[in-house]
């Protein structure tokens, strides 16, 4: 990581540890810390397994897709590479942006895939986990309407769901139906910066326009193979699913190891919901997630803010430093293998 990314994650942690510290003092920090401290711990044991399950599942997944674009690889290689894609998502600026990258460079060194077939495998395995995150969220939402009240707050974000989800299925029509005027787009669109850096950095040849066309036609044909091969596609959205249902009951969990016990569909459509945060400039969406399920949390159910905040933390931030810790070990395991791979 140069020098500016680092002064970037650093300035994200320092924004994050703030919202996070608002949230508490709003809430009442010694209110949480009290109901912290009352936490039962098989329960709060089983919320890091039900993390570390979703990590397993989502690096399933992933092995799958990247098998439909023709590479086979280890389940134990494709889930440390997955776990690697969440520990950069929690050190890059903009972490979803920074972990796919990472998680093809990786799957490309544990694998005889090329960085674009590998990086095509990751963005669909990326699209594929939103269709059952829209399910979920829109399950959840409904079946809340049909046993309470659906206030504004919510019928707000029942209509932003189904407008989010036609403007994906929109946007993804329109792109895949005019690939090549994606590509020569793209291609018009990376090549100018290119050149600008390759006018400052030396022994840096920018890529021409033609190589970037091809380089984005080997990833659209790997998002193609995948699209084309159903039997694989239905097997990675059911470990998508699976890896959903998991970090929900991850949450519900948490509410079990503080005695305050929430609806199973409540959680169903906070944990996606909560992930819209992503978008913050803050690592792995650290601090506006949780701001986003506590209000949720909150508003959905009877249980006190500093229990739901507890509760949250336990989950969340928790979950944060636990996939951190896991991710950073898996990326030094890869990184081991692959130098001893190398040495004479």
């Amino acid at each position: 990581m140069d020098s500016r990314n680092l002064v970037a994650t650093a300035a994200g942690f320092v924004v994050a540890a703030a919202v996070l510290g608002a949230l508490a003092y709003f809430v009442g920090a010694g209110d949480v810390l009290a109901a912290i401290r009352e936490a039962r711990l098989p329960y709060v044991a089983a919320v890091g397994a039900a993390i570390l399950a979703w990590v397993c599942l989502w690096g399933a997944g992933l092995r799958t897709v990247l098998a439909a674009v023709g590479t086979e690889i280890p389940l134990r290689d494709a889930i440390l590479v997955n776990a690697g894609a969440a520990f950069a998502n929690h050190v890059t600026p903009f972490g979803q942006a920074g972990g796919e990258p990472v998680a093809a460079w990786l799957l490309s060194d544990v694998s005889d895939a090329d960085f674009e077939r590998a990086l095509a495998a990751v963005a669909s395995f990326d699209t594929i986990n939103v269709v059952p995150s829209l399910s979920f969220a829109a399950v959840g939402l409904a079946y809340y309407a049909s046993v309470a009240t659906l206030g504004t707050r919510f019928r707000l974000i029942g209509a932003g769901i189904g407008g989010l989800a036609l403007v994906l299925i929109a946007g993804l029509y329109v792109g895949w139906n005019h690939r090549a005027a994606a590509e020569a787009l793209l291609a018009q669109i990376v090549v100018p910066p290119a050149r600008a850096v390759g006018r400052i950095v030396p022994r840096f040849d920018p890529p021409t326009a033609a190589s970037i066309e091809a380089r984005i036609e080997r990833f659209a044909g790997g998002i193609s193979r995948v699209a084309t091969d159903r039997s694989r596609l239905a097997l990675a959205l059911g470990f998508s699913t699976a890896g959903w249902l998991v970090q929900s009951l991850g949450l519900w969990l948490s509410f079990e190891a503080l005695g305050a016990p929430i609806p199973g569909y409540v959680a169903l459509f906070v944990v996606p919901l909560g992930t819209v945060a992503n978008v913050l400039p803050t690592p792995g969406g650290l601090g506006g997630i949780e701001t986003v399920q506590v209000t949720l949390l909150v508003t959905a159910t009877t249980v006190a803010a500093a229990t739901v905040t507890a509760a949250v933390a336990i989950f969340s931030v928790g979950g944060f430093f636990l996939t951190t810790t896991v991710g950073a070990a898996a990326v030094a395991v890869l990184q081991a293998r692959e130098r001893r791979s190398v040495l004479p």
